[in-house]
């Protein structure tokens, strides 16, 4: 990032205000004590590609255009029969988010896309790991407005993981509070 260029909006909320008041509210003597976020991690688990592989090349285009990033192919770490799936097999895509396009894409997230989810009431505020990470979950990719909802051939869902270095849940669900994630509970 050079000097001429402005923070995402996030990042600069975060600078601003958020850090300053976790110092506060946790009383933390160290500034690399304060929890920050390191990383979101966006998966798309897709069983119905062992059936029509098409589906993964549909998951790839529509979560690069999300997240303005190549997704990488998962593939099947072992043979289930039951699922008719052979090691090796592409089930999903995924992409780690860093930096500008983390603090830009949690910005669409927050601000455009949950907000566009039907019957939204906020997000569960148990959704914490224990370690301080989030993990939410979408039923359709078409509340993020980079997808054109005719285009799109089948409805998938996804994960959208917050890696943060917070050690405690409290830490970070203030921690994404103060960001604006609107938790219901």
């Amino acid at each position: 990032m050079t000097t001429a260029q402005a923070k995402p909006r996030m990042q600069a909320l975060y600078d601003k205000t958020v850090a300053g008041s976790l110092k506060e509210r946790f009383g933390y003597t160290n500034v690399n004590q304060i929890p920050k976020i390191t990383k979101i991690v966006i998966n798309m688990g897709l069983g119905d590609a062992v059936a029509n592989p098409k589906i993964i090349d549909s998951a790839v285009k529509e979560l690069g255009m999300i997240t303005g990033q190549k997704p990488v192919v998962t593939r099947a770490k072992k043979a289930i029969a039951g699922f008719k799936l052979r090691q090796g097999m592409p089930i999903g895509a995924a992409v780690t988010l860093r930096s500008e396009r983390m603090w830009e894409f949690l910005d669409r997230l927050i601000t455009l896309s949950l907000p566009r989810v039907r019957d939204f009431r906020g997000v569960s505020g148990r959704a914490f790991d224990g370690a301080g990470n989030y993990t939410l979950g979408l039923k359709e990719q078409i509340v993020f407005p980079e997808i054109d909802f005719d285009k799109v051939d089948k409805i998938k869902g996804m994960n959208i993981t917050v890696v943060t270095t917070a050690k405690t849940n409290a830490e970070a669900k203030e921690l994404l509070t103060g960001l604006g994630m609107p938790f219901r509970n």
